[in-house]
This record gives C-alpha cells, structure tokens and sequence, in this order.
C-alpha cells in the first residue's frame, strides 16, 4: 500500500466546532417531584413507590406494561392507606 501523507479525506467533513452540545438526560422524576411536591406529600407513605414507577415509566419509554410491578406496589399500598382512614374515619366517628 502507499504511504500516508497525513492528509484527511475530504470525503469524511469534519464535525463543526460550534455544534450544540447534546443535552443531558432529564434528572428521573424531579421536576415532577418539585412541580408535584403537594401531591407526592400526600402520598406519604407511599410516596416511595410512586416516585419509583415513575422511574420506571421514564427507564422504558412510558411503557406501563414493563412497568406492572410498580404500578401493583402502589395501588396496594394506596389501597391500604384509604383502609386505615376508612376505619380512622369510622372510631372518630362512633366516639362522638
């Protein structure tokens, strides 16, 4: 083969030097954490969970069937909490 003369090809064009950086991946579920702060609070306990399926919805591109397990997590302990204030509601109430 022939030496190099250390010349570039001109058929590969250099990229720009002023070319926009790439953009940085979005911080998982913070902005919607800080925009929802109210609503993830009263979440309490299950604040958790939620903050998680977000991650996940985020990780697969929305898709909420990879994201089942999450969704099932929260909506038990969900479940669970409007038990507790369910008979909260009821002994506050026969003790008046």
């Amino acid at each position: 083969m022939g030496q190099a003369t250390g010349k570039v090809s001109s058929t590969s064009p250099e990229p720009p030097t002023s070319a926009a950086k790439p953009e940085t991946p979005p911080v998982l579920h913070r902005s919607d954490a800080d925009e929802d702060d109210d609503n993830v609070r009263q979440l309490q306990e299950c604040s958790s969970l939620y903050l998680a399926l977000q991650d996940c919805l985020v990780n697969s591109d929305r898709n909420w069937k990879s994201c089942q397990r999450e969704v099932q997590a929260l909506k038990a302990c969900n479940e669970a909490r409007k038990k507790i204030a369910a008979a909260s509601a009821a002994t506050t109430t026969t003790r008046k």
